[in-house]
């Protein structure tokens, strides 16, 4: 019996094992907007009362989850108890095996939660096509919002107090506080409990004239990016490209290609910038999650731009664990290979997913093999002659545009029809067609990366104006915004991409 193809089956699963999308409560929607001024006005009057002020944003956490995914809100007060009381009898225990074995269960309880909701339909589905159909006919048909996300939380809280790089909690509900935060709940930035912890029970809570400022800037950036350019680009070109390869000439599907991998971009540091900044009305700081990464010279230099928070609990908790660069160069290639596909296998269980994360696997070990042999090989930009720079950003961007398409790309079928489009029916003649055809759609994601590909100085110019601009002007400036993204959004709401991970 031939075993079909593992994409073929995670298309087959992809309308069972989904999250509830009906009615979220998604940043960019109004009726987040409605709640989030309700929540501010009550949040407020707990500033000098830290007790209560947990309780009252653990109560309003837990109904943003239960609103994307239901009853399984409780998967994620287990998650909060289980991890709790691990990491206080790991604390508390003197025998180092001990020890190993309690960590060792966080791990086994955690994975095992993302295990089941993440890949049951896909391992049964295996096992029904090599024993025979009705072999196994239980299935998963539910996979919890951002189930990978505070999974990735809880685990590096019992691994940070096993290291001793952490004391334990005395008190269960900061804990839940610490998970459940809704912010970055759903979607990241994965925050480390060593960075988040101390800022609980700050009291009073301080929002400055900078902090609030700042939010309102990285909300609008946020907001923009999320709304006008990703839903847009996505809605009226991208997808179309993805979903019928065939009916679309080479440089459409090449220029699907780059618009996906603005939309994605967009969509996730969008939701990092929301997170931020919502996180700043409330008076706790997050790491940056994204630092302009297609500006990035190396495919090393990538992935210490993009979404920093998982690639830095990946480096910290799984490369390092399996030795790092500390046992020579053919173990540290290895290791960056078995980092990076079990980070694909993070996204999902599909062949492309661990095609994605090999291919950046094998690029970050040619890299550190390059720089090992040429002389004067650099590991970033910045430390390149400007024309070098500029090659190797070319490189670099195409290198992850191309991986980007396996991402996306529904099935491998999907990827080897959009490969022999731009290869063998490129049609060069009617890219002025084709531009004129879609002028809102290539102005914007022109426009798009114009942004990004701006100094950073510019950046932080604009950043400073809004934060230091008199409160009539931000009112000014959301009402404006607001008023842009009725103007583009379609009829639906459209998720984030990455809840779906």
């Amino acid at each position: 019996m031939m075993l079909p193809a593992t994409d073929d089956i995670a298309a087959r699963l992809g309308a069972q094992l989904t999250y509830d999308a009906s009615s979220p409560l998604i940043f960019s929607s109004g009726l987040f907007l409605f709640l989030f001024t309700g929540f501010l006005l009550l949040y407020a009057a707990f500033h000098r009362r830290p007790t209560a002020r947990i309780v009252y944003v653990i109560l309003f956490s837990l109904y943003f989850y239960y609103k994307s995914s239901g009853i399984y809100f409780l998967l994620l007060i287990f998650a909060a108890a289980s991890d709790y009381w691990i990491a206080r009898a790991i604390f508390n225990t003197i025998d180092r095996r001990t020890k190993r074995w309690l960590v060792a269960l966080s791990v086994a309880v955690n994975l095992g939660m993302l295990a089941y909701f993440k890949y049951t339909n896909f391992f049964i589905e295996i096992s029904n096509q090599l024993f025979g159909q009705g072999f196994l006919q239980f299935q998963n048909i539910f996979l919890p919002v951002g189930i990978s996300f505070f999974v990735f939380q809880s685990m590096s809280y019992t691994i940070d107090v096993y290291r001793g790089r952490l004391w334990p909690l005395n008190n269960w509900l900061d804990y839940l506080f610490y998970l459940s935060f809704f912010p970055q709940l759903v979607a990241g930035p994965i925050v480390r409990a060593r960075d988040f912890i101390p800022q609980i029970r700050q009291n009073p809570v301080i929002v400055t004239r900078e902090m609030f400022g700042t939010g309102i800037f990285l909300i609008l950036s946020g907001l923009f990016k999320k709304a006008v350019v990703s839903d847009f680009i996505s809605l009226n070109f991208v997808d179309r490209v993805f979903d019928e390869p065939l009916l679309y000439t080479g440089f459409e599907c090449l220029m699907g290609i780059y618009g996906y991998a603005l939309q994605i971009y967009c969509d996730f540091s969008g939701y990092s910038d929301m997170a931020i900044g919502i996180a700043l009305f409330l008076g706790f700081r997050f790491p940056k999650n994204f630092d302009a990464p297609y500006k990035s010279a190396t495919i090393t230099e990538f992935w210490r731009r993009w979404h920093i928070s998982l690639s830095s609990w990946l480096r910290d908790y799984l490369y390092i664990s399996l030795g790092g660069n500390r046992k020579g160069r053919a173990r540290t290639y290895a290791n960056l290979l078995i980092t990076m596909i079990l980070g694909g296998l993070w996204h999902g269980a599909a062949l492309r997913f661990v095609l994605w994360g090999a291919l950046h696997g094998v690029a970050l070990a040619l890299h550190k093999l390059w720089m090992s042999l040429v002389p004067g090989a650099k590991a970033t930009g910045a430390e390149m002659h400007p024309v070098w720079r500029g090659l190797g950003i070319l490189l670099t961007f195409n290198i992850v545009c191309f991986s980007w398409l396996l991402f996306r790309a529904e099935s491998m079928q999907t990827v080897t029809l959009m490969l022999h489009q731009i290869v063998r029916n490129f049609n060069a003649p009617v890219i002025p067609q084709v531009v004129a055809g879609y002028t809102a759609v290539f102005a914007l994601i022109a426009a798009g990366y114009a942004l990004h590909f701006l100094p950073s100085r510019a950046d932080t110019l604009a950043r400073h104006t809004v934060a230091r601009s008199p409160l009539p002007m931000q009112v000014l400036l959301v009402a404006v915004m607001i008023w842009c993204v009725m103007q583009i959004k379609s009829s639906d709401i459209q998720p984030f991409i990455y809840f779906q991970f």
